[in-house]
């Protein structure tokens, strides 16, 4: 599986797209460490790791969307939460399990790289459309 930014996931707020590639990097590493053999202490040093930069970035965003009276801040809050909820369903998986397996690897790519892509590309860039038109009401 791919896991890179890419032009597709530009939403074309600076804040928002830097937050956004150093994810997709931390993932991606994760990803390839697992793959690569990484033990299961390195791989819940990375998991808790993006975790906590999920963490700081959803604050950065959902602060961002209050600033800028954001109308979708509740629902994308909660968006936000579910996956916060997948990364700790995905710690107690590793947790329980031996080590980071091709199972717990999968979990990752369905479960945090796809919804993550399809998250960026919906909720994330409306946020940026609605910063965007809100800066340059003449595009109105």
């Amino acid at each position: 599986m791919k896991i890179e930014f890419d032009d597709n996931l530009i939403t074309k707020n600076e804040l928002i797209d830097s937050q956004h590639q150093e994810l997709i990097t931390r993932i991606k590493q994760l990803v390839e460490s697992c793959e690569q053999g990484a033990g299961k202490v390195k791989a819940i040093q990375m998991l808790d790791y993006l975790s906590d930069y999920t963490n700081f970035h959803f604050s950065a965003e959902e602060k961002l969307q209050e600033e800028v009276g954001y109308p979708g801040l509740l629902e994308h809050r909660k968006k936000h939460e579910e996956f916060k909820k997948t990364l700790h369903d995905l710690d107690v998986f590793l947790e329980e399990a031996e080590g980071p397996s091709d199972a717990f690897v999968s979990q990752v790519e369905t479960n945090v790289v796809n919804w993550l892509f399809t998250h960026i590309k919906t909720f994330d860039r409306s946020v940026a459309e609605f910063i965007f038109l809100n800066d340059n009401p003449e595009r109105l």
